[in-house]
């Protein structure tokens, strides 16, 4: 139900904003799970959908759909729902997962294209679990909670990574 409102929302705003037949451009900011396309995943596999899906096939060939990704670091969270925030250290990603397969490329923080028929594509489409963490981040019960099936280069166009403890250190205003 919250991803079709969004989305409506999104064709709301697309149709407000374009003049003159020329669409308007307008960027996104979801968490994950609800920026890539939900087909590529296990929550697409159990009849599930979300915006990244619906945009897709609303706007083909029009959409990008970028995702983040990091092996540690910290996240603000809440532990329950309407919980208040808390600061929690990030786990590092499970072994052979999408966060660890990144992180062991020893790159650090980067931009990876998807969409191109590239050999690191080819390598990433072997379905891995990746790490969904919103607005709670429970790391107690972290493999049930916050992992999930999914092909990466088919549920995003690209993805940036971040090494996790440097960038997670720096203070934002």
């Amino acid at each position: 139900l919250r991803d079709s409102h969004m989305a409506e929302t999104l064709d709301s705003l697309a149709r407000h904003l374009s003049k003159d037949g020329a669409p308007a451009k307008i960027v996104v900011w979801e968490h994950n799970s609800h920026i890539g396309d939900a087909r590529a995943t296990e929550m697409g596999r159990q009849g599930e959908w979300n915006v990244g899906e619906l945009a897709r096939k609303a706007y083909d060939g029009d959409t990008r759909l970028i995702g983040f990704s990091t092996y540690h670091g910290w996240v603000t969270a809440a532990s329950e729902w309407d919980g208040p925030p808390e600061r929690k250290r990030v786990r590092p990603g499970l072994a052979g997962s999408y966060e660890d397969v990144l992180h062991n490329t020893g790159i650090g923080n980067f931009f990876l294209p998807l969409r191109a028929d590239t050999p690191a594509r080819t390598a990433l489409m072997e379905q891995r679990l990746e790490r969904a963490i919103g607005v709670l981040y429970l790391p107690q019960s972290e493999r049930q909670s916050h992992y999930f099936g999914a092909q990466l280069p088919k549920q995003f166009d690209a993805v940036i990574h971040l090494a996790g403890e440097g960038i997670a250190e720096r203070r934002w205003s």
